[in-house]
């Protein structure tokens, strides 16, 4: 966060004060020596932003594919030296500019038309759960209270939140979480996403990639979030407010 003075006008009376603005940087990634793209970020976590995109985006199959990674707050730059295990280059390099805050980017391949990555995990969740676990989510953020300038996203259990990250987009907050979920070694299969946007099909890419099974958001998802996710057995849980749940597919995982 950065402090800045600004001009106050309320009721046409004009006053100054000092309030604090979340911090943006251009990431740039350079992947075996090839510049692959550059995320609008928040300036903490990048080791887990660059392994969660790189792993959502098919570059990566796991996290020890990642051989070297440095990032260069001078520069701004992510230099990743990795296996190559994922997708063949020329279909890796086809960019999607996304929805997301900051003018996001996606990685497709035409193969994820045809291979479609069915979710058969058993996890189930109580819907007194989800709410407590949303009320929670969405009170976490210091840097949200103080600058209402960034998205949030979580890995949740059954005991509550077990990853939290920030970020100014949406998409960057969910591949800090598989990151750092990556890092660690954590299993996704019985894991529920927490996200404070709105649930576009980029969001539901990351999360099938990750085969997670449940993602929950107190905003609204896309049709085409919606279709995708009733194609892959992928539960999505929207306007969770309150006590409210509307459930858009996959409803037998919610007791």
């Amino acid at each position: 966060m950065e402090e800045f003075t600004v001009e106050n006008i309320h009721e046409e009376i004009r006053s100054s004060r000092k309030i604090a603005i979340t911090e943006e940087v251009p990431l740039t990634i350079e992947v075996n020596g090839k510049e692959l793209a550059t995320l609008l970020s928040s300036p903490f976590d990048l080791n887990d932003l660059v392994a969660g995109f790189l792993y959502t985006a098919g570059i990566i199959n796991s996290f020890e594919s990642i051989l070297d990674l440095k990032i260069d707050e001078e520069r701004w730059k992510a230099t990743a030296e990795v296996r190559e295990d994922g997708l063949p280059e020329e279909l890796v390099f086809k960019r999607i500019y996304t929805s997301g805050c900051g003018r996001g980017v996606l990685f497709h391949s035409p193969l994820d038309l045809i291979q479609r990555i069915m979710l058969t995990g058993k996890a189930e969740v109580k819907a007194a759960k989800v709410n407590e676990l949303m009320k929670i989510f969405l009170n976490k953020s210091s840097e949200y209270r103080n600058t209402r300038g960034v998205h949030s996203a979580a890995l949740t259990d059954d005991e509550g939140i077990e990853i939290f990250k920030d970020d100014l987009g949406r998409h960057n907050a969910i591949d800090k979480v598989i990151g750092h979920g990556l890092r660690e070694g954590i299993s996704f299969e019985d894991k529920m996403m927490l996200t404070s946007g709105r649930i576009s099909s980029e969001i539901i890419s990351k999360v099938m990639r990750s085969r997670i099974p449940i993602v929950a958001s107190s905003g609204a998802p896309t049709n085409q979030a919606v279709k995708l996710a009733r194609e892959v057995n992928l539960t999505i849980l929207a306007f969770v407010r309150g006590s409210n749940i509307s459930v858009f597919s996959g409803g037998e995982r919610v007791l």
